[in-house]
């Protein structure tokens, strides 16, 4: 019997074939969420552990110079499946047209990454960073918080641009020396409901 859930994650999958490489994924499961204890007065939560990486993305992101992969949990959805970008192209997730939240994400690449995200009704979380083949997961699962904004940087240049509720597709933002790449809205309580990243 076909659920409503499968089939959701069924039309996201087929949306985005067109413009990604969809690897096979193993299920995640959801967890408590990190919070920010300066932003919201509480103790910390356990961190969302990331989706499992399957063989199949582990494969991609070593052979692919400039790979970058990436795994969404969306409102009605949950997590998507791991998406990764063909070398030079960006990696899609999320969904449009459709007013889903994006809630979490989780990102991998070949040189490592860090990122920060920005969360209803706890503000900036803090950097999570990790190295070579290992996936960095920021956002909640389980708490219908939606994703504001992201901040990524990684070991080369990187390019993030978001699509944001009543806006559309915002401009790219690439990172710089120092500095990273800041996508989506702060403090006008907007939903993120897509994102393109790449390695330039």
């Amino acid at each position: 019997m076909i659920t409503m859930t499968n089939l959701l994650r069924g039309v996201v999958v087929a949306g985005l074939a067109a413009t990604v490489l969809a690897l096979p994924t193993a299920g995640g499961v959801a967890s408590a969420a990190p919070t920010d204890p300066a932003a919201t007065g509480q103790t910390v939560a356990a961190a969302v552990p990331a989706p499992p990486v399957t063989p199949a993305v582990k494969a991609h992101i070593k052979k692919k110079h400039k790979a970058v992969c990436i795994n969404a949990h969306v409102q009605n959805v949950g997590w998507q499946g791991w998406r990764c970008g063909k070398n030079g192209w960006p990696v899609l997730v999320g969904t449009t047209g459709q007013s889903l939240r994006m809630e979490a994400i989780s990102i991998l690449t070949s040189k490592g990454i860090c990122a920060q995200a920005h969360v209803q009704n706890i503000g900036w979380q803090s950097n999570q960073c990790a190295g070579k083949y290992i996936p960095v997961t920021v956002g909640t699962t389980g708490q219908s918080l939606r994703l504001e904004a992201l901040k990524l940087w990684a070991g080369s240049r990187i390019c993030a641009q978001a699509h944001v509720e009543n806006i559309g597709w915002m401009f790219w933002r690439c990172s710089k020396k120092f500095k990273p790449a800041v996508v989506g809205t702060t403090g006008q309580s907007l939903r993120m409901e897509a994102l393109r990243v790449l390695l330039p």
